[in-house]
């Protein structure tokens, strides 16, 4: 009986041998990755321009005011027409009617005493054709609108709305550009690249091209797309 009792307890010291060693070498294991960066890149361009262009119009009445708003209005349509930007891409917007008399803090001597202010946004495609136009803006100051920036943008606004279209592609090349440099380090580490162990697709990001202090990404037709995937890997 003794001899079967010690029997069983040598083969169970056995059985748990084994098991913690094999459980020490899985731990081993696990603790050799290697984590890497990949990176794509793509230079796009916009597909949408929005400009809003606001102006002001002041007079000593009322009546007076909205004649000079509508003039103002009146010469940016013809000046949008001349560019070849067609009235149905252009909204009326945000209209503001100030009574300075109304205003406790402001010098009734002062011969102005009605302020309007309208917005008309133009909605395009057509980034080149606004982009010109807006290079060219100074013929409304020089016919006498009084634009104004208050309550945006001077310029035009230049968004890019395709970026579905080349996530798949760029997260392939990020991965590959990680699988590369994962590749590099083992060999130089001489180990061999396992199996994928975490992965991290990483935040699309969408930059000015011309990256420099005080360049604004929206204000530019050209960007640049990128995403930084971190991607971790076994080593054997």
């Amino acid at each position: 009986m003794k001899v079967i009792v010690a029997l069983i307890l040598g083969f169970s010291a056995i059985i748990s041998a084994s098991l913690i060693s094999d459980g020490l070498t899985d731990l081993r294991t696990g603790d050799r990755y290697v984590t890497v960066k990949g990176v794509a890149e793509r230079e796009v361009s916009a597909n949408l321009a929005l400009w809003p262009i606001r102006f002001v119009a002041t007079g000593a009445s009322l009546s007076e005011a909205q004649e000079k708003a509508r003039s103002s209005r009146n010469a940016i349509m013809a000046f949008l027409k001349l560019q070849a930007i067609s009235d149905s891409a252009v909204e009326l917007q945000r209209l503001d009617v100030t009574d300075t008399r109304a205003n406790p803090y402001q010098d009734n001597n002062n011969e102005q005493k009605f302020i309007i202010s309208q917005t008309l946004m133009v909605r395009s495609e057509d980034i080149e054709k606004i982009r010109q136009a807006a290079q060219g803006v100074s013929e409304l100051v020089d016919s006498g609108v009084v634009l104004s920036s208050d309550y945006g943008p001077s310029g035009p606004t230049y968004l890019f709305n395709g970026l579905n279209e080349i996530k798949p592609d760029m997260i392939a090349e990020a991965t590959a550009s990680a699988r590369e440099a994962a590749s590099q380090f083992a060999e130089d580490a001489k180990t061999e690249l396992g199996d994928l162990r975490r992965a991290n697709q990483g935040v699309f990001q969408i930059l000015a091209r011309d990256q420099a202090p005080g360049i604004s990404e929206q204000q530019h037709p050209v960007k640049t797309v990128r995403v930084v995937s971190t991607v971790e890997y076994y080593l054997r």
